[in-house]
């Protein structure tokens, strides 16, 4: 009896459908990283919205990811008002975002994970960015500087790195302040280490880096040994 009714028949197909897409975006995620040791995708919408290509909720949650030898310790994201191509989908093609997606979540850096990224091309080319503008005469010494380690303090990070100056491998020692200047703003500026001889910090140069309207970070948190980034961004199809 089963097999004529048409309920049945919409209720496997729904399922079939439900189980597609959470196969094609679990592909898609962990097509945009090397490694993953932990995937959660909870997609939320309810049968009539996912066959018309709107998903109102999708959370996500991975840990120790590895992104363009970026190693993330921890990652949750909420992603709201998804619109996407199902039919494509369907048929086997590529899931595709059909608009720009508001995504709410919090990122979460252990020190050993970013010392484990140093050999990216992504954080070291950032470094060595930040480090010349903070420090011009540094800017023709940049190519020689291997960054060493990271050292996450209260509000503060310690960069290592060794440089050759006058054909000596000289190691030298630099320590960032982090603060947010409003949602999208990150100013980043040049302290006296607290390991140092001085007795207080001492602030020298600073930078501001704008982020872009997309952006829209609600908390940044440096405490030994960990990063917190929280906020919210958009996804641009």
């Amino acid at each position: 009896m089963s097999q004529n009714n048409p309920e049945a028949k919409n209720s496997s197909k729904i399922r079939i459908v439900t189980s597609v897409l959470s196969k094609a975006l679990e592909l898609w995620l962990r097509s945009q990283v090397s490694q993953v040791s932990q995937l959660q995708v909870e997609i939320k919408a309810s049968d009539r919205q996912i066959l018309s290509g709107c998903v109102p909720s999708v959370s996500i949650f991975a840990s120790n990811a590895v992104y363009q030898g970026l190693h993330l310790t921890q990652v949750q994201l909420v992603a709201e008002s998804i619109r996407i191509n199902i039919g494509s989908v369907l048929k086997g093609q590529s899931l595709r975002l059909l608009e720009t997606v508001p995504v709410a979540g919090q990122l979460t850096l252990l020190e050993e994970d970013l010392n484990a990224s140093l050999n990216s091309a992504l954080l070291s080319t950032a470094l060595n960015d930040v480090l010349v503008k903070l420090v011009p005469e540094y800017s023709q010494n940049s190519k020689s500087i291997s960054w060493q380690k990271i050292t996450l303090d209260k509000g503060q990070l310690i960069l290592t790195n060794t440089q050759v100056l006058s054909g000596e491998l000289t190691p030298h020692e630099i320590g960032l302040s982090l603060q947010l200047i409003n949602s999208h703003e990150l100013q980043i500026a040049q302290i006296e280490p607290k390991n140092s001889k001085s007795e207080e910090l001492q602030q020298n140069q600073a930078l501001n880096l704008d982020l872009g309207n997309d952006v829209d970070i609600q908390e940044l948190t440096l405490i030994p040994g960990k990063l917190v980034c929280r906020g919210r961004i958009n996804v641009n199809p």
